[in-house]
C-alpha cells in the first residue's frame, strides 16, 4: 500500500460554500459507483475516517467525508451567525451536500456511515429525505431511547422555562476559559482514553486531529451554539422519535455497530434499541470502545461492507 495514500488523497481538502459558511470535505474514488458519506462524531473531523476510506474506495465506493459545521476545518459559527447548532442543522448541511456536490457526479442513493453524533445526524437524514438514502450504518447511536410512543407536539411551560434557562446559562458560561484549560491540562487525551478501549490507538495523529479545531479562536462560540442547540432541540429531532418515524416507513435499512466496551454510550443502549425496533440489526464488536472504526478498522470495515453488499441495491 502506498504510504502517502491517506495524506495525498483521503484528506486532500476541498471547500464548499454552504449558506455563506465554508465547509471542508474530502473524497476518494469520486468516479466510483456507490456514494458513501462518512459522518464524524463530536470533537472529531473527516480525518477520523483515515483507516476506513481506502477500504471502501477499493470496493467501488465514492467515499466522501466532510467536516460538519463547527468541527474540523469547516467554519465555526456562533449564535449570532447561525443561531443554534443541532442535528437538524447538520442534517440540512448533509442534504445540500448531496444535492450540490454529489448529485452532479452520481445519481445513486447515498449510504451514510456515522460515528456517535454522526450516527444521529445520519438517522435524522434517513427520516428527513429517505428517498435519497440507501442505508444507515450507525456506530454507535447516541441520545436517550424511550419506549413511550406518544410524541410531544407542543412544549410545556416547564420545558420552555428550562430551554430559556439553558440558553442564558451557556451564553454566560465561560467556555473560552474552559476550552483553554482543556487544551493545557491534557483533558483531551484523558477523554480519548475514556473513549478508546485499545489505548495503543491513541497516537499523536489522533490527538492532533481532535485538538487542532479546539485551538481556533472561534471554537468557543461554536461550542456554545451546539450546547444550546442540542439541549433545547425539539422532540422530533431526538433518536426515540426519529427511530419510530423510520420504523413507520421501513424504507431505509439500519445497522448498528456497537463496541462491547463502550464507556461513553454503554452497550445496553444498543440492545435496548434493537429490542424496541426489531427491524434494526445490531452487531456487537468485542473488546472495542466508542470508536470502533478507528480502534478495530478491519472489523468495522468488513461488517459495514458485508451489510452494504448484501443489500443488493447497487
Amino acid at each position: 500500500m502506498n504510504n502517502n495514500f491517506e495524506e495525498e488523497n483521503i484528506n486532500l481538502p476541498n471547500f464548499w460554500n454552504w449558506n455563506g459558511f465554508k465547509v471542508c470535505w474530502s473524497v476518494s474514488g469520486e468516479d466510483n459507483e456507490i456514494p458513501i458519506i462518512f459522518l464524524h462524531g463530536f470533537g472529531a473531523s473527516r480525518k477520523h475516517w483515515r483507516k476506513n476510506i481506502e477500504y471502501f474506495t477499493k470496493r467501488n465506493c465514492a467515499s466522501y467525508s466532510l467536516d460538519l459545521i463547527g468541527f474540523g476545518d469547516s467554519d465555526q459559527p456562533g449564535i449570532r451567525q447561525i443561531g443554534e447548532l443541532n442535528n437538524k442543522i447538520w442534517c440540512n448541511q448533509v442534504k445540500d451536500f448531496i444535492s450540490q456536490v454529489i448529485r452532479p457526479k452520481n445519481s445513486s442513493k447515498v449510504i451514510l456511515i456515522g460515528n456517535s453524533l454522526g450516527s444521529l445526524i445520519a438517522l435524522t437524514c434517513a427520516v428527513s429525505f429517505n428517498d435519497q438514502i440507501a442505508t444507515v450504518i450507525a456506530s454507535p447511536l447516541p441520545d436517550q431511547i424511550q419506549e413511550n410512543k406518544q410524541s410531544k407536539t407542543k412544549k410545556s411551560s416547564l420545558i420552555k422555562f428550562k430551554d430559556k434557562f439553558i440558553r442564558i446559562f451557556f451564553i454566560f458560561f465561560p467556555l473560552e476559559i474552559i476550552l483553554f484549560l482543556i487544551t493545557k491540562l491534557g483533558v483531551i487525551k484523558l477523554g480519548l482514553n475514556s473513549a478508546y478501549f485499545k489505548k495503543d490507538n491513541i497516537d499523536c495523529e489522533l490527538i492532533n486531529l481532535v485538538t487542532k479545531p479546539v485551538l481556533r479562536k472561534t471554537s468557543a462560540r461554536s461550542l456554545r451554539a451546539m450546547c444550546i442547540g442540542m439541549s433545547t432541540r425539539d422532540e422530533k429531532f431526538k433518536a426515540s422519535y426519529l427511530l419510530r418515524k423510520l420504523c413507520a416507513s421501513k424504507k431505509v435499512p439500519f445497522l448498528l455497530i456497537w463496541g462491547e466496551k463502550d464507556n461513553f454510550i454503554p452497550l445496553f443502549v444498543g440492545k435496548k434499541i434493537a429490542n424496541f425496533h426489531r427491524w434494526v440489526k445490531l452487531k456487537i464488536v468485542s473488546n472495542s470502545g466508542h470508536c470502533i472504526h478507528d480502534e478495530d478498522p478491519s472489523v468495522f470495515n468488513r461488517i459495514s461492507y458485508e451489510w452494504i453488499r448484501d443489500l443488493k441495491i447497487f
